[in-house]
């Protein structure tokens, strides 16, 4: 999965094909797709009835014969034919028309760190269905390192933090690339199922699919910290009787529901710092952690980071996209290596002759 610069600045399009969205940067015209990497499907005809967001809203609400699938989990396309179809309607008639006037049209494509032979050719499949010639992988812990302006091709250690739906991973980078990494199967929907399962357990409660998150984030506004109100309510339906109902919920237990797959996330930079060199670790004690992917806007994670580290822990700006941008600014040329023969020393024995 080794690409050089100057092969991802012949592409024209980059693919972020994620498990909760996928974004598409097209050289020249920048982020032109965001939506949720959704489709709904007419089971009796085949025929794709909705993408994207629409799709989102459809889940959980349709008659039987409409199927509401995600084509890729865990950063890997799980259903190659279906990841066409879904990025074709996403791209849209006139974009394709733009695309396919390129004569030997290039991609590249973020895939999660060490991920196997299988899931690498099913990114690659997907991007050649749609018209292109090649297609380049690039990690995405790069990919995001670059997309929220860390030095990576410096001589000194910068560790990222990608929160995806599905997976987290971490990684210390030098001079370009991975120094140590580790990917957890823990992501934000490991979050998402421990609210689930704490309110069915404890409440007798189901929460609509769409509700999840909402009430993530509303827990205070300081998220996973203490601070903010001790009660919220909640609105779902009866496991017992079917009905709707509404319970106060005692937001601290539901911290604590929380806590318990993040110390999965935990464990993982652990095991990262431990496989890292003392002098690179000396440098992070002052950079800290970055922390990047959607899932790194939940409140209070930052802050938990940082009293189980000791170390600095900060937020990109654009957390959700770093991944695409950092692609992006590749494909545009934005990125220079490092040269490591700044002074031009001439050789000795050229001298001789």
């Amino acid at each position: 999965m080794t690409v050089s610069l100057e092969q991802l600045r012949r592409c024209h399009v980059a693919v972020d094909l994620g498990a909760a969205r996928t974004r598409v940067f097209v050289k020249g015209a920048g982020l032109v797709v965001d939506e949720p990497s959704v489709a709904a499907v007419n089971t009796r005809t085949g025929a794709l009835i909705a993408v994207g967001a629409l799709a989102e809203k459809m889940t959980g609400r349709t008659p039987d014969y409409i199927r509401v699938v995600r084509p890729v989990s865990g950063g890997t396309v799980v259903d190659i034919e279906m990841a066409q179809r879904m990025l074709r309607h996403l791209l849209g008639e006139k974009l394709r028309r733009q695309l396919r006037r390129k004569p030997r049209l290039r991609a590249a494509a973020c895939t999660p760190h060490d991920s196997d032979p299988l899931a690498q050719r099913a990114a690659v499949e997907t991007l050649v269905g749609l018209g292109a010639r090649r297609v380049e992988l690039v990690d995405t812990l790069i990919a995001a390192a670059v997309g929220c302006g860390l030095p990576v091709e410096q001589p000194t250690a910068t560790m990222i933090l990608v929160c995806g739906a599905a997976t987290t991973q971490v990684a210390v980078l030098s001079l370009g690339s991975i120094v140590t990494a580790e990917r957890m199967s823990v992501g934000g929907d490991a979050i998402d199922h421990a609210v689930i399962q704490h309110l069915r357990h404890h409440h007798e409660l189901m929460l609509p699919s769409q509700s999840v998150r909402p009430l993530q984030l509303a827990l205070s506004g300081n998220g996973l910290t203490p601070h903010g109100p001790a009660w919220t309510e909640i609105h779902g339906r009866d496991v017992a009787t079917g009905l709707a109902r509404s319970v106060t919920v005692d937001t601290a237990a539901v911290r604590e529901a929380i806590h318990t797959p993040l110390t999965a996330v935990l464990d993982g930079i652990g095991k990262v710092l431990r496989d890292c060199p003392p002098d690179l670790v000396a440098d992070l004690a002052d950079r800290g952690i970055m922390m990047v992917g959607g899932s790194a806007l939940l409140p209070g994670l930052d802050q938990m980071l940082r009293e189980a580290t000791g170390m600095p822990v900060h937020i990109a700006e654009r957390p959700d996209v770093c991944a695409v941008l950092g692609l992006g600014a590749m494909l545009e040329g934005k990125v220079q290596p490092m040269i490591l023969d700044p002074l031009g020393e001439r050789n000795p024995l050229a001298d001789e002759d």
